[in-house]
């Protein structure tokens, strides 16, 4: 009788865990992370890490001495599912400096009808210093994504970012016939918006064959650094960066706002690409030399 009780009762956990699995599986993942900066004698420090769900970090390096600190966001599932959320979440107090990447491309699966999520929220003090340079977006056919990031900045602080996005699986020949993207920045000083734009691209929109679209490219990516004027030697510099390929590219600055664009056929061009610009950049407003992750070669 006891063994039998022990059997239903080990039956019915059985039953309550699979159910649980299920409902995850069903309603997607929900992961977030939360990290705060700080200076601390001339050094940026990890002051505030907070994580849950399959969201987290690698230990700070500081491959450039104490500032800035160098952060590898991790998400170990290794890709995006329909219905999961990722949420995350960066502030740096006064002059702190930081550089934030990932280990590798953010697979985003196709969705069998739920949206996958992303939203990424910025708060800088003034003099910090952030630059969040993700690998590409790789988004699978069939796959429902809106991707929003918001970055708040106080008077004197920097922020430089990009992203990379390729539409299907380019290295086997996926070709990008069902689904939705979306894609929203916005970017303020003391609540004064300086820079805003949203995009949503379905296979069968204008703007995706468009020439003042994606004109057939598969591959697309923005940079975006807002640090005040861009001088113009820098400014000319970027301009003389040159591809070897049909992309389409060029960079523009506004008085407060600098920005690059890419459209072509390849991801790790617009990452090249990118890099190139980063370091004519980066020691204007951060004055100093770009530094390529280790990551980045692996």
């Amino acid at each position: 009788m006891l063994s039998l009780r022990h059997e239903n009762r080990t039956e019915c956990v059985t039953q309550l865990i699979d159910r649980t699995q299920l409902n995850t599986v069903m309603t997607g993942w929900d992961a977030r992370l939360q990290l705060g900066f700080i200076e601390r004698d001339g050094k940026t420090i990890l002051a505030k890490k907070a994580h849950s769900g399959p969201l987290t970090i690698q230990k700070c390096l500081y491959p450039e001495g104490p500032t800035p600190a160098h952060v590898l966001v991790i998400h170990p599932p290794g890709g995006v599912a329909g219905g999961d959320r990722l949420a995350l979440d960066f502030s740096l107090a006064k002059a702190a400096k930081s550089f934030i990447t990932t280990p590798g491309a953010t697979k985003w699966y196709k969705s069998a009808g739920r949206e996958a999520s992303q939203t990424l929220h910025i708060e800088q003090a003034d003099h910090s210093l952030l630059e969040w340079f993700p690998q590409e977006n790789i988004v699978f056919d069939g796959a429902d994504v809106t991707l929003k990031t918001q970055v708040k900045l106080s008077q004197y602080a920097h922020f430089a970012g990009w992203d990379i996005s390729c539409l299907g699986r380019q290295a086997s020949g996926e070709q990008w016939q069902q689904g939705r993207y979306k894609q929203v920045l916005e970017i303020s000083r003391e609540q004064r918006l300086l820079w805003q734009e949203t995009a949503v691209f379905k296979p069968d929109s204008h703007v995706v064959t468009a020439l003042a679209g994606l004109r057939g490219f598969p591959v697309f990516g923005s940079f975006v650094v807002t640090a005040g004027e861009v001088p113009d030697a820098v400014i000319e510099q970027c301009r003389q960066i040159t591809l070897n390929s049909d992309a389409q590219y060029g960079v523009s600055a506004l008085p407060e706002v600098f920005t690059a664009r890419y459209i072509g056929s390849c991801a790790q061009e617009a990452r090249q690409y990118f890099e190139r610009l980063w370091a004519c950049l980066r020691p204007w407003y951060a004055n100093s030399q770009a530094i390529r992750p280790r990551i980045w070669a692996t």
